[in-house]
C-alpha cells in the first residue's frame, strides 16, 4: 500500500469515527472502537398525580418540566384513597388536550408502584410540584421512600407560579359545586368538562 492510499484510508476511518461521535456515540479509549452502548440517554421524567381535574397549577409545573427534560410523561394514577369525579380515561384525555402544544410531553395511565412505572418507561426522574411549605413534609417522605425502593430514581421538586400556590383540584371541584367561577383556575376545556360532569351528577 503506497503512502497516498494509506493516508486516504486513515482519513476515511477518522471521518467515520467523527460521524459516530456526532450521532451520540463515544469511543472506547483502549480499543478505539465506538459503541452504541455509550449513547447519551434521553432525559425522561414522569410527573404523576390523580389530576382530578388538571388545574393551571399542574399545567404550570408541566411546562417548567418540559424545558428541563427531553421527554415528560404526565402519568394519571389510580388513587383508591380518593373518590375521583372523573374516570382515569377522562382525566388522561383532559390532560392530553391541555398538553397538545407541548411536543415533548405525553399523557399516560398507570397503576401500581410508581418507581416500577418510572423504570418501565425508561425514565429516571419523578417530578413533583410544591405549592407551599405544608406540602413539603409529605413529599419529602414520599421521595425518600421512592429512593429506598429504587436508588436510581431521583425526585425533582418544581414550584408553580405564586398565583397558583393555593390551588388544588379539591378546591376547584368545591368551588364549581357551589356555583363559583373556576375559569381562572383550569384550562377552558376542563372548565366545560367539569360543568357537564356536575350537571349530570345533579
Amino acid at each position: 500500500m503506497d503512502a497516498k492510499h494509506s493516508w486516504q484510508v486513515h482519513l476515511s476511518e477518522l471521518y467515520g469515527r467523527f460521524r459516530l461521535l456526532q450521532d451520540g456515540y463515544s469511543e472506547n479509549p483502549v480499543s478505539g472502537i465506538a459503541s452504541s452502548a455509550s449513547l447519551n440517554p434521553m432525559r425522561i421524567a414522569v410527573y404523576p398525580g390523580s389530576f382530578d381535574p388538571l388545574t393551571n397549577g399542574h399545567l404550570d409545573v408541566v411546562q417548567r418540566a418540559s424545558r428541563l427534560f427531553d421527554k415528560v410523561i404526565v402519568a394519571v394514577a389510580r388513587n383508591d384513597a380518593k373518590q375521583a369525579l372523573f374516570t382515569m380515561e377522562e382525566r388522561r384525555d383532559l390532560v392530553a388536550e391541555a398538553l397538545a402544544d407541548l411536543p415533548n410531553v405525553e399523557a399516560d395511565l398507570f397503576e401500581g408502584l410508581l418507581v416500577n412505572y418510572v423504570v418501565n418507561q425508561g425514565a429516571c426522574v419523578i417530578v413533583r410540584g410544591l405549592r407551599a411549605i405544608s406540602d413539603f413534609e409529605f413529599e419529602f417522605q414520599l421521595a425518600l421512600m421512592n429512593r429506598k425502593l429504587n436508588e436510581h430514581v431521583e425526585t425533582v421538586f418544581l414550584m408553580p407560579k405564586d398565583t397558583y400556590s393555593f390551588l388544588s383540584s379539591r378546591m376547584v371541584k368545591e368551588i364549581a359545586r357551589l356555583g363559583g367561577d373556576i375559569s381562572a383556575f383550569v384550562p377552558p376545556h376542563v372548565c366545560r368538562a367539569l360543568a357537564r360532569k356536575l350537571h349530570n351528577a345533579a
